[in-house]
């Protein structure tokens, strides 16, 4: 299949250089910060996000 001429078919590594991405470094930069002091506080706000979710199903 090929693209047309109105819209022509780019392989991902053409749109990579033309756009000049780069990848980003280091990773960890795209990491999430710890939200939850303890594992304890990360189970009492998905007890009450899933209880909250169910209660409003119906």
């Amino acid at each position: 299949m090929s693209g047309s001429p109105a819209h022509p078919r780019t392989s991902p590594e053409e749109l990579v250089r033309a756009k000049r991405a780069r990848p980003s470094e280091p990773l960890d930069d795209l990491a999430a910060p710890d939200i939850f002091e303890n594992d304890e506080e990360m189970e009492e706000f998905l007890a009450f996000a899933y209880a909250e979710r169910h209660a409003h199903l119906g």
